[in-house]
């Protein structure tokens, strides 16, 4: 499918982009070598009457995406989360992307839910609504269950969706060839390593039944967490097609004026969903995304309740102790402590000088910690350390690039309620918190116990181990020979050692 037959979408592509003014803004974002550039233009400007007009009223970069379709809208979207490589000003424009599209007939919507599901709809739903949302991969109906009378939302990915994008991701790939082949210094932008993200974030979002997972999986996650919930997941009713889900009733996050006419606290709101991001991030390592004021509601109790999660974010637990280490030296102004962190990470090269990046930390935080409570921008921090830390060799990691991404996006949602709230008293209490039981005691011991679990499943291997080491060793000499039973059995042994002392430590911890 990658062959020069994509040269046409990329004719009608570089075509759009001329018309839409949008060629040079892309090309600037990516810093094109002049070879590059000269390509660009040589496929748009010829054709430039092919292209899509798209909205006037929009931005170039958006308006030339949202004519050329659903698989650019999202590439777009996925950009946004991508500042390292677009740069911030692109990324900006993208992340506001409006994801809308003419929606598909409602009859088309029912015939594809009964073949997904494999009975008509009239007998699952008694209620199947036009379509109240519909994006670029799929729209949303709100339906009535017809054996409880539950009100639901049921999700519907587009017809032909999934060919429609496999065509455009083959141009991607294409296109990706095209600039390694015409412009080798854009190599270090990793183009095909861009395009291979965006295709598995969208082969993930082609199935339903991945975001199901996902949803679940927050779900249990989150499920003690006070002022907050999620629409539960109805399993019986989804599918690789199909998402059916509770219905979230609920005032929009973004409706300042209907949040206040409901009765709510929007500077408890405000704290809150700050604090709840911060708290899943730290102690769950899996985070909701996307958590704009489209993807919240405030429920009539008072909860805030998040929906849509085709785009979660994973940390692992190392990288979280290191992030929460990080942003509790800043709240402390322990600018050598956090020095120190990216070293211990290896973060930044050992050959640099702690010191010196300290004082480049400081120059960094102090600045931002001088300004009026409603000034104060954690994302602002986090990407003013990351061009602190580029400086001094410090690699990209996408995972805090989306970190960041979404703690900007969750601190506008958190201003919009509250502009005079401050983020580092909100962030505190969560932060202490978890390097208490991070980094304590009882972290260690639990450490200490994974460790001993891991050694203990090797235990009944050893005895095979050790007889292997022993047949080898008596192998004539011109035969390949193992490491030597002695070496072999040292190690088993310092391993039981390892272990005891492991258990012992446990036991004086506990």
């Amino acid at each position: 499918m990658r062959g020069p037959h994509n040269i046409i979408r990329l004719v009608r592509t570089g075509a759009t982009l001329e018309r839409t003014g949008a060629m040079n803004v892309v090309l600037d974002a990516f810093e094109a070598p002049r070879p590059l550039r000269f390509v660009a233009h040589a496929l748009g400007k010829p054709f430039r009457w092919l292209g899509y007009k798209g909205d006037p009223s929009m931005p170039p970069a958006t308006r030339a995406l949202t004519a050329l379709g659903p698989a650019y809208i999202k590439f777009g979207q996925v950009l946004s989360t991508r500042p390292d490589v677009v740069g911030q000003d692109l990324a900006d424009q993208l992340r506001v992307l409006q994801d809308k599209l003419p929606p598909f007939p409602v009859d088309v919507a029912k015939a594809e839910v009964a073949r997904e599901l494999g009975q008509p709809v009239d007998r699952m739903f008694s209620e199947f609504s036009e379509s109240i949302a519909a994006a670029s991969i799929a729209q949303v109906h709100k339906a009535r269950l017809a054996d409880s009378g539950d009100m639901v939302a049921v999700k519907v990915l587009r017809p032909g969706i999934e060919r429609a994008f496999r065509k455009d991701v083959d141009a991607f790939y294409f296109a990706a060839r095209i600039v390694e082949l015409f412009a080798p210094g854009a190599r270090r932008l990793r183009p095909m390593d861009v395009i291979e993200h965006f295709d598995g974030v969208v082969r993930g979002e082609l199935d339903l039944r991945l975001e199901s997972s996902a949803a679940s999986e927050y779900a249990a996650n989150t499920k003690d967490d006070e002022g907050f919930q999620l629409p539960p997941i109805v399993w019986s009713l989804s599918a690789r097609r199909v998402m059916t889900l509770g219905w979230a009733d609920g005032v929009p996050l973004g409706d300042n004026a209907a949040i206040d006419a409901a009765g709510h606290d929007r500077r408890a709101l405000s704290e809150r969903v700050l604090k709840l991001f911060l708290l899943h991030a730290l102690r769950d390592g899996y985070f909701h995304a996307d958590m704009h004021q489209g993807n919240l509601k405030v429920a009539p109790n008072g909860d805030i309740v998040a929906y849509d999660f085709g785009i979660m974010g994973h940390i692992d637990e190392y990288t979280r102790r290191v992030y929460a280490e990080i942003l509790f030296g800043f709240i402390r102004k322990d600018y050598k402590r956090v020095a120190e962190v990216h070293f211990e990470a290896g973060y930044v090269p050992a050959d640099k000088d702690v010191d010196e990046f300290a004082r480049a930390l400081r120059a960094v935080g102090e600045p931002i910690f001088g300004m009026d409570a409603t000034q104060i921008s954690m994302g602002r921090l986090l990407s003013y350390l990351f061009e602190v830390t580029e400086r001094f060799g410090m690699e990209t990691r996408t995972e805090l690039i989306l970190l960041q991404r979404t703690m900007v996006v969750v601190e506008g949602v958190a201003r919009s309620l509250d502009p005079h709230m401050n983020i580092w008293q909100v962030a505190r209490p969560v932060v202490e918190d978890y390097i208490k039981q991070s980094i304590g005691p009882k972290a260690v011991a639990g450490d200490l116990a994974r460790t001993a679990r891991v050694l203990a499943r090797f235990g009944p291997r050893l005895p095979t181990l050790v007889e292997r080491a022993l047949i080898r060793q008596a192998m004539p000499p011109e035969k390949p020979r193992g490491p030597g039973w002695g070496k072999l059995l040292a190690a088993a042994v310092g391993g039981a050692i390892f272990g005891a002392a492991i258990l012992f430590s446990l036991g004086t911890l506990l």
